[in-house]
């Protein structure tokens, strides 16, 4: 048997690397790592999303790789009504929330809103 630890990152298709990179950035203060021959991912905690543009991806990648396709959930500090004030000030739009979710640890709030690639991304706060 082996023993799991966690999650070290995830892979995300986007259309625009400098978009994605733009729009994490300014929402969520994630930080670019480049690294390899030309590629970027982003920083979010101790994890990173690897981002893969449409026509640049590696040949190592998901079978059928699709812009839009992500659904993710970051945990963030609270309280909630914190996250929903930078969103405004940022110019984010919350598609849903604050909402009570299951989470990996129990209950949390959370709030959803798209990228510029139309992914679902889902803050919540424990």
């Amino acid at each position: 048997m082996i023993t799991l630890k966690g999650i070290d990152h995830f892979v995300m298709p986007v259309s625009s690397i400098e978009e994605a990179v733009a729009f994490y950035g300014r929402v969520l203060g994630a930080r670019e790592i480049r690294y390899g021959e030309g590629r970027s991912a982003l920083a979010i905690g101790s994890q990173k999303i690897n981002l893969h543009a449409e026509g640049r991806a590696p040949q190592r990648r998901a079978r059928r790789p699709t812009i839009g396709s992500a659904d993710f959930c970051i945990e963030v500090e609270g309280p909630v009504e914190s996250v929903l004030a930078h969103l405004a000030a940022v110019g984010v739009t919350v598609e849903e929330g604050p909402s009570p979710r299951n989470g990996a640890r129990g209950t949390m709030t959370s709030v959803y809103f798209r990228d510029p690639d139309e992914n679902l991304v889902e803050l919540s706060v424990y």
